[in-house]
């Protein structure tokens, strides 16, 4: 039963180093490491597969089996518990991610004038924050505003150029 249970805590203890460690693992010893980024080989599933074996199988033979029935509770549990690390892990890598921000996702956001926009046909820089992502693009607007002022986008006018107009604040 101690064998169980340290392989039990072993696997658990390198959950816990994949956890803690994570990325550091992947330049140590040459890259030896890089076959535990697959989604069979990972950690988690090695991790999961034996200290399920571990915690199963010594339960089984804590409740009187015989040692070859105890591995194969052992066993079964670990594939389970693998399984189930591994789905986890797929389903983690190839869920939906949000799209690329693009300059249209910036009408309507308030922004800050960086470089003062002069009124008419020139051109200032503001930085707008999308979705945590800091965009600066260059601004027009119909009258001047100075740096530090925040603004409204209202509207695209190419990749890389918006109109704003001053944000309006009750005096």
């Amino acid at each position: 039963m101690t064998l169980f249970l340290v392989l039990g805590f072993a696997g658990l203890a390198l959950i816990a180093l994949s956890v803690v460690v994570g990325d550091l693992l992947e330049g140590a010893f040459g890259g030896a490491f890089n076959i535990l980024e697959s989604d069979v080989f990972s950690t988690a599933v090695l991790g999961g597969f034996v200290s399920a074996f571990g915690f199963g199988a010594a339960a089984a033979d804590g409740a009187g089996l015989p040692t070859l029935p105890a591995v194969l509770v052992g066993g079964a549990s670990g594939v389970a518990v693998g399984w189930f690390a591994w789905w986890l892990t797929r389903l983690i890598k190839d869920g939906p991610s949000d799209g690329t921000v693009s300059i249209g996702h910036t009408v309507g956001r308030v922004g800050r004038v960086l470089t003062d926009i002069p009124g008419g046909d020139g051109y200032g820089v503001v930085r707008i924050s999308v979705g945590g992502h800091v965009l600066q693009c260059n601004a027009i607007a119909v009258l001047a505003i100075p740096s530090g002022t925040e603004v409204s986008i209202t509207g695209v006018l190419s990749p890389t150029a918006v109109t704003v107009a001053p944000v309006w604040t009750p005096s």
